[in-house]
């Protein structure tokens, strides 16, 4: 039996085949339509899907009718004016062009639930406590789970407009970045910040008091709060800003956090929803729990997965990241490893395209992480702001000898840790002495295993600086014809297989 999961027609559009309960495919819109956080399934998408055979069913991973209720009560008129309990059919089976021969079967899961049983049900646990935490979903924006084998029971909710994850996307806004894009580039900026000096009014202004632990807002900030500080903020103000709401994150995620260890009956955690992308935070919370599962693609595309265990209730075997367009042949490690050599740079694109927003060693830009000025070089490349941080991919065993890290592995770029050896490795060092780390075993994926194994060989150093390959604003290289685009338009070396 084929199944299909689709995540779609809000952002970041995606879909997922399930083939008799293996997972073989997913992958993000953006990647073929090239446009970034694409809303829209795109002909190409599916073209890749088809290879493993027409759908008998699709699961969506929200319904829509019990969101127009939330748009009607927000007064989200052009919303609701678009409103049709079709248009995902409609899209997949007219706009694109695909008819497969027979009445294809819909069936909407909730929001939340798709977020929870996309992370359960991906995690190798037999019980969990599961935390979704997002900017929204149907009406609910937080919800707490217990689950024991293949049965999820929901403990705690907290509903709209009372949200976590918008009044996050509204101080991305306030300082003067996308919102449901750019959240990660605050968390970055967070760090050369002062998070004291508007930490108490982002408290008296935002949130009601005795609010623990989940949160409680004066305002809906759903579209946004320019309206406080109306005279604007300097440029100095918006480093003190972004740390003061990465602070006020932290410290209520941290409530959340101890409420769900006292009230669940697991010592394990799934933590899903596009909160769970704050790596920084996610280091601060991982103290209260014995294991933590967080799917590489916890946000609204996850859910394309989501929604077919939302259905299915079961555990599937999961696969690993790698799950997208496939570039076939060998992985070139020696090319790779000589070029690094040679010019401390290169990008790869080879294998399966990563599902979720990093790039993990098949769609990577990488660079020797010990030259004082790799960071620049690879800024200017990337045409990204001075400030942001990179990330390493290490060698596992050789993890803890660099860096002080909260968990015992990170495969998928999830935490932060303190780097023990700044000096040694400065491209891969953030301003405030961190670095958000990819533990890579042979488990992991054992073509950029043996890449590194040959580099340590090569080199003595056991990490490379691993970023996404692309530039800023668009989505990650993709295909072959992607990737020679990048190297002509960049001037930078791309190797395939």
């Amino acid at each position: 039996m084929i199944e299909w999961g689709i995540s779609a027609l809000s952002h970041d559009a995606a879909l997922a085949v399930i083939k008799d309960n293996e997972l073989v495919y997913a992958s993000h819109s953006e990647r073929y339509s090239r446009i970034k956080n694409d809303k829209l399934l795109h002909a190409d998408l599916l073209t890749d899907a088809l290879r493993y055979g027409s759908p008998e069913v699709i699961y969506y991973y929200e319904q829509p009718f019990k969101k127009l209720t939330r748009q009607l009560y927000a007064r989200q008129w052009s919303s609701v004016s678009k409103y049709n309990h079709r248009a995902l059919a409609d899209h997949v089976k007219h706009d694109l062009g695909f008819t497969f021969g027979q009445e294809l079967r819909q069936h909407n899961m909730s929001h939340h639930m798709s977020h929870a049983a996309g992370g359960y049900f991906t995690s190798p646990f037999k019980d969990a406590t599961i935390v979704v935490i997002d900017a929204i979903g149907e009406w609910e924006v937080l919800t707490i789970w217990k689950a024991e084998g293949n049965k999820l029971e929901k403990i705690a909710s907290r509903n709209y407009p009372h949200s976590l994850g918008l009044f996050y996307s509204a101080m991305t806004q306030r300082c003067g970045l996308k919102p449901n894009e750019e959240e990660y580039i605050l968390m970055g900026m967070s760090a050369l910040g002062e998070p004291h000096r508007f930490y108490g009014e982002l408290l008296d202004v935002f949130f009601n008091t005795n609010f623990a632990p989940f949160p409680k807002f004066k305002h809906n900030l759903h579209r946004g709060c320019a309206w406080w500080r109306p005279e604007g903020l300097k440029a100095t103000d918006i480093y003190d800003v972004a740390a003061a709401t990465q602070l006020v994150y932290e410290d209520i995620l941290d409530d959340i956090m101890q409420w769900a260890v006292m009230q669940g009956s697991s010592n394990n955690l799934v933590f899903t929803g596009g909160c769970a992308l704050n790596c920084v935070a996610n280091s601060k919370i991982a103290k209260y729990w014995n294991n933590i599962w967080i799917m590489p693609s916890p946000g609204d595309s996850g859910s394309a997965i989501g929604a077919i265990l939302a259905n299915k209730q079961e555990h599937i075997k999961w696969p690993g990241p790698y799950l997208g367009h496939n570039i076939k042949g060998d992985y070139p490690i020696v090319k790779v490893v000589d070029e690094l050599y040679k010019n401390k740079i290169v990008g790869v694109a080879s294998g399966k395209a990563e599902f979720g927003p990093r790039a993990l060693g098949n769609r990577s830009l990488l660079a020797d992480p010990r030259g004082k000025d790799i960071k620049d070089l690879v800024n200017t490349y990337k045409k990204r702001e001075p400030f942001r941080p990179f990330a390493p991919m290490i060698l596992k065993e050789c993890v803890d000898e660099v860096f002080d890290m909260p968990v015992s592995s990170s495969p998928y770029m999830q935490f932060t840790a303190k780097c023990k050896r700044p000096d040694e490795f400065p491209a891969i060092v953030h301003y405030d002495g961190t670095s958000r780390v990819q533990t890579v075993s042979e488990k992991d994926n054992k073509e950029v295993r043996s890449l590194l194994e040959a580099w340590y060989v090569k080199t003595g150093c056991p990490l490379l600086l691993n970023t996404s390959l692309n530039v800023k604003g668009e989505p990650l290289v993709n295909t072959v014809e992607d990737a020679r685009r990048f190297e002509s338009l960049n001037k930078l070396k791309v190797i395939t297989p």
